[in-house]
């Protein structure tokens, strides 16, 4: 018998141990990984907290559903807790850890058919480890024109993992909840849900209708630990015979309010079809410049230096970028519309003419607003040293009041143990997501604390003053949850106990416990 380093809650070696040999011969030896070198690459973690308190068991390689259900009879049989992942990457929210430490993880990432692209109907059905690279180049192999939306890490994840984070992109399907329609999900006891027209035998409405007949299902699958889906369906973007990217300046730190007072009529109307980024220039800086280059002092980087440095890279204090889709003649009206909303504001209209295509961080938003790809945004993980990366993403009304108010607590609260201020604000249809990165370096055992510490108080007074946040890693998944009230925490664990009794996926995601 193997004596195990890490064993799942509640379970004995010996059971473990049995559990193990059955797992190998169910789904086969190498797809079985416990040795602590294989196990290395899963138990990399970015949050300030001790990674051996979020460290796996183990992990197992699934390559079909199949594998899945004979997975979850062995899981269920001696208890043994499974979280899974499609990519693993997760960037600042955990990535491939569990929500609790000695977890089994279930990596999907073999699992990655292209089931179908429709290029009539202009829909796509996936498994959990296909990438948006992949599916790129999946069109352009069968000439096919449609545009994805992707996250910013797109090459490297795929849309099942952001689609059930309720992750974001930016083209006018940057909503990737909204836009997806149809999944197919393996529950704790092994039975296959096809949700909507899926659950209609020889359907082929599965990917053009969400809602079926009955209860919606999807929702309760995303950000949960009800079930492990493992097709997705959703919709892609025609090409449209024409995109302008554009941008727009202001050098006042408190413009960001009239920026957002503009955005919101204009989303709600449909002028600007894709979210509103009002990104604050200490974020650009970061993705092209070192924290040391530019400031050594201690504290925050002071505002003034901010506005030195974006200056010198051609930027605004913040910096709105959007873009029109459509016909010539569409987008001709349109220009007009936005050259007089922003225009009256004192903002500076800027488009690829005024930074030319080698312009770095122009060039990063206008692609990621047609779909293409960059990792670009990553560049900002080498302005601090030592990897330490916690996203905090509270939501409020897309009013520009909020964005005052947001931005100075959250200044407030970073000046306090010493962090910068790297955000961007994303407008939504009538909602506004305030995204903040707050770097640290993991390797400074004093700075670590900090870190844990202020995101600890970020999540506690945007709390207080009404603000959810949508969002977050595995070491704050209960605080959250707590926020959101015992009525729906009760709810939540009502239906984990009905579709999962003996606790076996994920325990802890999103705070649900059995």
């Amino acid at each position: 018998m193997t004596d195990y380093s890490i064993l799942p809650e509640g379970v004995s070696n010996s059971d473990f141990d049995r559990a193990i040999e059955k797992f190998r011969a169910a789904i086969g030896v190498e797809q079985v990984i416990v040795d602590a070198g294989r196990l290395a690459p899963y138990r990399k973690i970015m949050l300030p907290v001790d990674e051996m308190d979020y460290a796996p068991s183990g992990v197992l390689m699934a390559t079909s559903v199949e594998e899945i259900q004979r997975i979850l009879v062995i899981c269920n049989e001696y208890r043994i807790p499974v979280w899974t992942i499609s990519t693993g990457r997760n960037f600042g929210y955990g990535s491939a850890m569990p929500a609790t430490r000695g977890q089994m993880i279930l990596d999907l990432r073999r699992m990655n058919r292209i089931i179908e692209i429709d290029p009539v109907l202009c829909t796509a059905l996936v498994e959990p480890g296909v990438t948006y690279k992949q599916l790129q180049d999946y069109l352009k192999e069968h000439n096919i024109p449609l545009w994805l939306d992707v996250p910013s890490p797109g090459p490297i994840v795929g849309p099942m993992g952001n689609t059930l984070e309720r992750g974001a992109g930016y083209t006018p399907y940057g909503d990737h909840f909204m836009v997806s329609c149809g999944m197919e999900v393996v529950l704790a006891n092994g039975e296959i849900l096809r949700t909507a027209m899926g659950g209609v035998s020889n359907s082929n409405t599965w990917q053009v209708f969400k809602w079926g007949y009955g209860p919606y299902l999807d929702g309760i699958f995303t950000q949960s630990n009800f079930g492990i889906v493992t097709k997705l369906g959703f919709w892609l973007m025609p090409a449209p015979p024409v995109y302008k990217p554009f941008g727009v300046q202001y050098d006042d730190p408190a413009d960001i309010e009239k920026a957002i007072e503009v955005i919101r009529p204009l989303r709600i109307g449909g002028v600007i079809p894709n979210g509103g980024l009002a990104q604050y220039a200490l974020y650009e800086i970061a993705i092209v410049k070192k924290r040391a280059e530019i400031y050594d002092g201690p504290g925050a980087i002071p505002e003034e230096v901010i506005a030195r440095e974006a200056k010198a890279l051609g930027l605004g204090i913040w910096n709105i970028y959007s873009a029109l889709y459509g016909t010539e003649e569409q987008i001709a009206v349109n220009w007009k519309i936005i050259e007089q909303a922003f225009g009256s504001t004192g903002g500076r209209i800027v488009t690829e003419a005024d930074f030319g295509p080698d312009n770095l961080l122009f060039q990063r938003q206008k692609d990621l607003m047609s779909g293409q790809m960059t990792l670009v945004e990553f560049g900002a993980y080498n302005f601090r040293p030592g990897g330490g990366s916690l996203w905090f993403a509270p939501l409020s009304q897309a009013r520009g009041s909020e964005t005052i108010k947001q931005t100075r607590m959250a200044r407030e609260i970073l000046g306090e143990f010493g962090f910068d201020y790297l955000c961007a604000y994303i407008v939504g249809m009538r909602e506004m997501h305030h995204i903040i990165d707050l770097l640290y370096d993991r390797s400074d055992a004093e700075e670590t604390r900090k870190a844990y510490a202020c995101f600890d108080k970020l999540l506690t007074r945007f709390a207080e003053e009404g603000y959810g946040t949508y969002r977050t890693n595995i070491a704050f998944m209960d605080k959250v949850a707590e926020t959101y009230g015992p009525v729906q925490r009760s709810v939540n664990q009502k239906i984990k106990r009905a579709l999962d009794p003996n606790g076996i996926l994920a325990p802890g995601k999103s705070g649900i416990h059995i």
